[in-house]
C-alpha cells in the first residue's frame, strides 16, 4: 500500500511537477514532510474519560500512540487552567504518512455522503494543507459500536511547497480529489 503512493510520487508525480512548475533541480520540487492528526477535546475539562476514548480512536486511525496537548494559557470563562489536557495529536512520517494519505484519498474521502471533493483553498501559504473531518467514524478502523461520541479530526498535511499553488499541484498529482470549482 505504502510503496504504491511513494513509488507513484517518484515515478509519475516528480516528472509532472517538474514540467508544471518549471523547476530544473529535483530538490526544488515540493514533497511531503509529515501529516499531523489532532482532536480538540473541550469536553475533557468535565469528562476525563473523553481523553481515553479519543486516544483509542486516534491510535486506531494513525497506527501510533498520540500525545496529549495541554492548554498554554488559562481562560476563566471556559474554566480552563494552564496545563490542563485539551486535546490529542499524532505526527506521521515516512511509511505511516504514505499509508495514511493513501487510505485518506482512496477509502475515507469517498465514504462521505454527497462528496464533491476537498476545497482547493485550504492551504495556509506556507506549504501546509488543512482538512477538517467532522466524524471519526468515516475511518474503516473505527468500530461504530464502540464509539462513545462522534468527534471531529483535523488533518494537516505539511509539505516543502513554497506557495498554495505548489501544494495543490502536489496533492492533485498524488490523487487528492479536489472540488471542480474553486470556492
Amino acid at each position: 500500500m505504502t510503496a504504491h503512493l511513494k513509488e507513484k510520487y517518484q515515478a509519475q508525480v516528480v516528472p509532472q511537477l517538474k514540467a508544471r512548475l518549471g523547476y530544473d533541480n529535483l530538490m526544488q520540487l515540493p514533497k511531503l514532510e509529515k501529516i499531523v492528526l489532532s482532536i480538540a477535546l473541550g469536553e475533557a475539562i468535565q469528562n476525563p474519560k473523553a481523553l481515553e476514548a479519543a486516544e483509542r480512536d486516534l491510535t486506531m486511525i494513525s497506527g501510533q500512540h498520540p500525545v496529549i496537548t495541554r492548554a498554554k494559557k488559562p481562560i476563566a470563562s471556559f474554566k480552563l487552567r494552564a496545563g490542563m489536557p485539551i486535546g490529542m495529536m499524532v505526527t506521521l512520517r515516512g511509511k505511516r504518512m504514505y499509508d495514511f494519505l493513501d487510505r485518506l484519498i482512496n477509502i475515507v474521502l469517498p465514504r462521505f455522503r454527497d462528496f464533491h471533493g476537498v476545497p482547493r483553498d485550504s492551504s495556509d501559504g506556507r506549504g501546509n494543507y488543512n482538512l477538517g473531518i467532522k466524524e471519526q467514524i468515516v475511518f474503516p478502523e473505527i468500530d461504530y459500536d464502540k464509539v462513545d461520541k462522534v468527534r471531529g479530526l483535523q488533518v494537516t498535511i505539511v509539505t516543502t511547497a513554497k506557495t498554495d499553488g505548489e501544494v495543490v499541484s502536489l496533492l492533485e498529482l498524488m490523487g487528492m480529489p479536489f472540488s471542480r470549482s474553486p470556492k
